[in-house]
């Protein structure tokens, strides 16, 4: 699959630092990681699991829609849920610039390309080159889209350089999410949109105590309720949201 080239273009000029090696125009992918695995060591079993060959193959259709259901509970949003409400919550235009951080396989950031088309521009950021060799495999690929290879904690783009925002199921996985989410608030523009999908423990203790257990064996933070909207207000973010259904809540925010 080749990416739009103008797309590309366009990614390259947003980001902080040149690519790790010789830019190929060929590649799909912008790597600024180069010859390193990851952008650092997996946080836990979870994120060891995404790393490998095996995952990435089922992710999209099996293995994000299973453990999100089992995270989510009976009433919570299905992943085409879970992408309606981030297109209706960061409130794309054509034209925009779009961020989806943590990308996975892409399905999030083909739909952004789609919704900031025309003139538009959706960026799709992992780590993992097995995630990303499924994203820009996938068909059809919007020519509003390209593809980026970095760390997602610390993020390479210029600040204040996209209008949203998006870091769904990825957030309580990072080694330092607070670190992340200052990264989020200097790279979004004042007014852009920020959509989070992360954990969210319960208040009930047998219950709290266990999910902080189980989180802690597969390296997942497990935020307290409240915890992430306290976080964006004191970066700075208004018109918080917060939306829970399990263990998992989305937030989002106006920067």
């Amino acid at each position: 699959m080749t990416i739009n080239a103008k797309a590309r273009s366009r990614l390259l000029e947003l980001l902080t630092e040149p690519p790790a090696g010789p830019d190929g125009h060929d590649d799909p992918v912008v790597d600024l990681l180069g010859g390193a695995d990851q952008a650092g060591p997996p946080t836990g079993l979870a994120q060891r699991l995404m790393r490998t060959t095996a995952v990435p193959m089922i992710y999209e259709r099996y293995w994000r829609p299973a453990l999100g259901r089992i995270a989510k509970g009976p009433f919570g949003p299905s992943m085409d849920g879970e992408l309606t409400m981030a297109l209706e919550l960061l409130r794309l235009r054509p034209g925009h610039t779009v961020l989806d951080v943590a990308c996975g396989t892409g399905r999030f950031t083909r739909a952004f390309g789609r919704a900031v088309a025309p003139g538009g521009l959706a960026v799709g950021l992992d780590g993992a080159r097995q995630m990303l060799a499924r994203a820009v495999a996938a068909e059809p690929q919007p020519d509003t889209v390209a593809y980026l290879r970095a760390d997602a904690v610390s993020l390479p783009l210029a600040p204040a350089s996209v209008d949203a925002l998006c870091c769904f199921a990825a957030l309580h996985m990072f080694a330092d999410p607070d670190a992340a989410l200052e990264s989020f608030a200097a790279t979004i523009v004042p007014g852009g949109r920020l959509a989070l999908l992360t954990s969210a423990r319960r208040g009930w203790q047998p219950a709290r105590l266990a999910e902080t257990v189980i989180g802690t064996a597969s390296g997942q933070q497990m935020f307290d309720r409240g915890e992430v909207a306290a976080k964006l207000r004191s970066l700075g973010f208004s018109e918080i949201t917060e939306n829970y259904a399990g263990v998992t809540q989305i937030v989002a925010a106006t920067r």
